[in-house]
């Protein structure tokens, strides 16, 4: 587990800063506060691009200036930041704010800057030119990272401009944290009591729409005759350089035109946040009629959305993300009979209206600035790690003169000796097999993984009888006759029960799952897929988010290497969608988890996420799955850094209870399963290390200083008490050692032996 008590401390922005008038001067500024306000005191500042050549007068924020058109001035300025004591650099890039072409002076500063770089991206074009096509390669190649805030445009980066998708972060454009509620009070405060207000806010230019809208007002007021359409924004100041004001001017003569001149204000000003906001909580409809599908992100709908206003939209990119599923309406560019109809009816209902609105608020919960900086410190603590390249095994030894020893080899002596006739046994007696508890599906369930696991043409596969009789207690497990998996079994073979629980259902599943597409033999492939399709109706009607994440890795196996079934598919997306959503419901600035409480198997709820957003191709769950695994990754650190997993004592209570042992084997296998699954899908190296962490905390880099494990025989003790180790050694601390073995091993020979080494036990 990496602990992040060394955070980043220095982060300088480049890109504009207030008073220049633009969306990426807004952003910039609004970023740097709220990585300065997260309470880790960092140190910020904006190096800005000047368009002009009168100086703006900038805020003490502001510690550099780059005039766009000089190359020599980004050179100057990449000196400065080299020797600032800077660790990170956050470009945000926009085509049109950088000299040369296709902005390509940006190059002199990134190709001299000796600090990595992090660049967002605010425009992902899908038809560049050469020119810019090569810019953004450019700048890619000397990114650590790129971030986008569109899942379109990290498809576009893919797809059109050759970009590994390892190296594309996705993090939404931040919102202010403003309350929700009614619009009355905010349009008495600003003049529009008795009226249902229209809005469209941001810098005026022709791709905006406005005429659009402005055109649909006669219609509107047929039904609406108090509506009024408030146009806030000054023109963009490049327009208003090559023609002065005429756009405006030529909207305010359709005005009139058109005979709605007491119904359409225009607002001419670039307006402080404080007023910005007042405005957009006064509307009742949004409205963004943006004439071009381009449009990649807009703050300006952001901003709406996330006060939770009714929101129209042509569908550009951002807005067929941001307003899916009924979070908004969505009518044709151009189009002003249909935009009027969908303004006209969200005015008429209120019931609509007011569902859309607090839709969109509680969505947007994840989006508000703090949350945004968060998740933009995680990035640059990654990138600022992954600068200082290490072997992880030494550095994670204790102390120099502390010896380094290889991953041990797999061995199955003592999880063979747990196994009799029937299937393993659950408990032991210091390292004897005790059959007074006889066994359970569970752990006959998660020795079928391993057994499919090990079934490696080069690997220490287990006996073939051995896995059969596996095989058999699983199958003897499933009750047709209730469509569940039983799970305790005694020692006479007398089923404890008819059905077991939802957790262990979902864990047979996975099993099977696993072996209908591993390397065993084709008639037990065969055997697990037809059990497979058999159980698995069942967890839709499950609450449990452990089994529907159990359940999710056994779907995400059966479906690799052959064509998913359509039920698969489906059931997949069901319960991927349902672990998201309650992530989401409980997330705040702080914390990001399932649940009110962390227990058993904690990353494996991560770890399905992960691995079925990488199936899937769906990065909302892929972020939700590195979200929660990121969080938990911290919470399971001790202030000197070693792996804590959740102590069996605060199950069920609060997270925040500070409990520390009992910490179980299960939870360290899962851990570095889920890690390896993060790693996999997003090659940053921090999870290596966590991965890495977790794995030592079996061999005596934990709170007791203890080795759990004896590596000749592959025997694991039940677990650390505050005081001594729990010397059992049952069938789970067995299995999930292996299962971590197995996992650390492949970590190792797919990263290139990064992972080559472990500190010997204590």
């Amino acid at each position: 587990m990496l602990i992040r008590t060394n955070r980043t401390a220095a982060v300088a922005l480049v890109g504009n800063a207030p008073p220049r008038r633009c969306g990426i001067a807004t952003f910039t500024t609004d970023l740097q506060r709220a990585l300065q306000n997260t309470g880790h005191g960092i140190r910020t500042g904006i190096v800005a691009m000047n368009d002009r050549a009168e100086r703006y007068d900038y805020p003490a924020s502001v510690i550099r200036e780059i005039d766009a058109g000089r190359p020599d001035d980004y050179r100057t300025a990449a000196g400065f930041l080299n020797g600032g004591g800077y660790e990170i650099v956050s470009l945000q890039h926009e085509f049109g704010i950088f000299g040369g072409e296709s902005g390509g002076h940006i190059m002199t500063l990134l190709e001299t800057l000796e600090v990595p770089v992090v660049t967002t991206l605010h425009t992902v074009l899908e038809s560049p030119t050469a020119s810019q096509r090569s810019v953004i390669a450019a700048i890619a190649a000397r990114s650590a990272r790129i971030v986008v805030m569109a899942e379109k445009a990290r498809e576009f980066l893919v797809n059109i401009y050759g970009i590994a998708p390892d190296k594309i972060a996705f993090i939404p454009h931040g919102i202010p944290d403003y309350p929700f509620g009614p619009p009355d009070g905010a349009k008495r405060e600003r003049g529009f009591a008795d009226r249902r207000v229209i809005l469209t806010f941001g810098l005026l230019s022709p791709n905006k729409g406005i005429e659009v809208m402005i055109d649909a007002m006669p219609a509107v007021l047929v039904r609406c005759p108090t509506a009024v359409y408030v146009v806030l924004g000054a023109t963009h100041p490049n327009l208003v350089r090559e023609q002065g004001e005429a756009y405006r001017q030529g909207l305010m003569a359709r005005v009139r035109d058109l005979g709605v001149a007491q119904n359409v204000v225009f607002v001419d000003g670039f307006v402080d946040q404080p007023t910005l906001l007042s405005y957009i909580a006064m509307c009742d409809v949004y409205v963004t009629p943006y004439l071009n599908v381009a449009q990649m992100t807009s703050g300006t709908l952001a901003y709406s959305y996330g006060l939770g206003r009714a929101v129209v939209s042509t569908p550009y990119w951002h807005a067929r993300e941001l307003l899916a599923d009924g979070k908004g309406v969505l009518v044709p560019f151009g189009d002003a009979a249909r935009t009027g109809r969908a303004v006209t009816d969200l005015l008429a209902d209120d019931r609509v209206r007011d569902a859309m609105r607090a839709s969109a608020y509680r969505a947007s919960r994840s989006m508000i600035w703090a949350r945004a900086a968060d998740r933009y410190l995680d990035l640059f603590d990654d990138v600022r790690r992954a600068a200082r390249i290490r072997i992880v095994a030494p550095a994670i030894a204790r102390g120099p003169s502390r010896a380094a020893a290889p991953i041990p080899d797999i061995r199955t002596t003592h999880f063979e000796r747990m196994c009799d006739d029937t299937g393993l046994l659950q408990h032991a007696v210091h390292s004897v097999p005790n059959r007074g508890h006889g066994y359970c599906v569970d752990d006959n369930a998660r020795a079928l993984l391993l057994a499919a696991m090990l079934a490696q043409p080069d690997g220490p596969a287990l006996p073939e009888t051995l896995v059969y009789r596996l095989a058999a207690f699983v199958q003897h497990a499933w009750n047709p006759e209730t469509g569940r998996f039983r799970n305790f079994l005694g020692f006479d073979r007398n089923w404890l029960e008819e059905s077991g629980s939802e957790d262990s259902h979902g864990r047979a599943l996975w099993a099977l799952g696993v072996c209908a597409r591993g390397n065993l033999p084709l008639a037990l492939r065969r055997w697990a897929s037809a059990l497979f399709v058999e159980a698995l109706p069942a967890v839709e009607r499950f609450t449990s988010p452990r089994a529907w994440a159990f359940t999710l890795l056994g779907v995400n196996a059966h479906g690799r290497d052959a064509p998913a079934a359509p039920g698969d598919i489906r059931l997949r997306d069901v319960l991927a969608d349902r672990l998201t959503a309650l992530l989401g419901a409980g997330e705040t600035p702080d914390e990001c988890w399932f649940e009110e409480s962390l227990a058993y198997d904690n990353a494996r709820l991560s770890q399905a996420l992960i691995e079925t957003g990488a199936a899937s191709e769906n990065g909302r769950h892929m972020s939700a799955g590195l979200r929660s695994l990121r969080w938990l990754n911290r919470r399971q650190a001790s202030p000197a850094g070693l792996y804590r997993p959740a102590a069996t004592a605060g199950f069920g209570l609060p997270r925040d209870a500070p409990h520390i042992f009992d910490q179980q084997p299960v939870d360290a296998a899962a851990t570095i399963a889920a890690s390896v699954a993060a790693w996999r899908a997003t090659g940053e190296r921090n999870w290596i290390d966590d991965a890495s962490h977790a794995f030592a905390w079996f061999l005596g880099r934990n709170d007791l200083s203890a080795p759990l494990v004896d590596v000749s025989t592959g025997a694991c003790r039940d677990g650390l008490h505050a005081d001594r180790p729990n010397e059992n050694c049952g069938a789970e601390s067995a299995v999930s050692y292996l299962l971590a073995l197995l996992d650390i091993r492949r970590l190792a020979a797919e990263s290139s032996g990064r992972v080559r080494a472990m500190p010997d036990a204590v």
